[in-house]
């Protein structure tokens, strides 16, 4: 098992193979890391699709607006969503996308990021400085290696459940 620092800043995703444990790094993106466990709070992300998984490159999820069908969602429109919430603004640092880091997704505009996100398949740095990291894997990589990919994939996998550890 992952030695778990700080439950506050953990998040713990359920996947069909397993759980996946993220470390939040809120000292480099305090704003990224406190939505992402206001939403694990709140159950949304609970059932939301790997709606953008490309081989080699990441997989992304996390429109709680689209991307869960058991709640309504439509998934040809899954990641064109967000959540209710407002966007936030851009905080980028010289933390690197390496393989297993937690990145924002976001639109054309860098304060566009909301409640996507994606994991690095790879070290992907022709995105540093471009995309919020707060985050990285720090146990269950293989469980996000084994993503179904496309994009979108046809029978999408999904997170079971998003939790902050704390809270387990």
């Amino acid at each position: 098992m992952a030695e778990i620092k700080d439950p506050e800043n953990t998040i713990v995703i359920e996947l069909k193979d397993g759980n996946v444990t993220i470390e939040l790094l809120p000292d480099v993106a305090p704003q990224h890391a406190a939505r992402m466990k206001e939403l694990a709070r709140a159950g949304k992300y609970d059932g939301v699709v790997f709606h953008r998984v490309i081989d080699g490159f990441m997989a992304q999820t996390g429109d709680v607006e689209h991307g869960n069908p058991d709640a309504g969602g439509d998934l040809r429109r899954a990641g064109t969503g967000g959540s209710d919430l407002p966007d936030l603004p851009a905080e980028f640092s010289k933390l690197p996308h390496d393989r297993g880091t937690l990145g924002a997704a976001r639109a054309q505009n860098p304060n566009s990021a909301n409640s996507q996100f994606f994991i690095n398949f790879s070290d992907n740095h022709f995105l540093n400085g471009q995309y919020t990291v707060y985050g990285r894997v720090i146990e269950g990589m293989e469980h996000v290696d084994a993503i179904t990919r496309g994009e979108p994939p046809a029978n999408p996998d999904k997170m079971i459940s998003v939790k902050v550890a704390a809270d387990v």
